[in-house]
């Protein structure tokens, strides 16, 4: 901030705040974790290289990233950022998977109610909270030839 109250990083790099200091808008002396974050992992000198290489109406945004990217960093240092990414898009995907089972479910309910003998359409039977086919249309695997059983682990394995 020049002068009076230094920002984060002459607080905690103990240098004086200079009036054009390039971290003192993003990082204000209220948060020093902030700045402290973001130097452990990039370093004070490449922050500041990558901040004055932006136009000025981007480095906020660059300055938000770089701390999201380093919490990430220090939170999981293998994979940082890029693994809580892979995460939600598992989670994404996953839900979308959930997502279309229900629809497909819902349509075959609407169809079975507009056309009661519909036989290209399971009956479906509720267990509890579960949706089940009906049991002529469960495959009982213990029976078929197409099971090995394995005594060493004790797992079915389908040939």
């Amino acid at each position: 901030m020049g002068g009076n109250s230094p920002c984060a990083s002459c607080k905690l790099l103990r240098r004086r705040c200079a009036k054009d200091c390039i971290f003192a808008p993003y990082f204000p002396s209220d948060d020093p974790h902030k700045f402290a974050i973001v130097h452990k992992v990039f370093g004070a000198s490449n922050v500041s290289k990558m901040l004055q290489e932006l136009p000025v109406s981007q480095r906020g945004d660059a300055v938000m990233s770089l701390v999201y990217e380093a919490s990430a960093r220090v939170r999981d240092p293998v994979y940082g950022c890029v693994g809580a990414i892979s995460y939600l898009q598992n989670q994404v995907s996953q839900l979308q998977m959930q997502l279309a089972v229900a629809q497909a479910e819902i349509l075959c309910i609407q169809m079975q109610q507009d056309h009661p003998v519909f036989p290209n359409c399971p009956q479906i039977h509720y267990s509890g909270d579960k949706l089940l086919p009906p049991p002529s249309q469960c495959l009982n695997f213990a029976n078929s030839p197409n099971v090995i059983y394995d005594t060493v682990f004790g797992h079915d394995i389908v040939s």
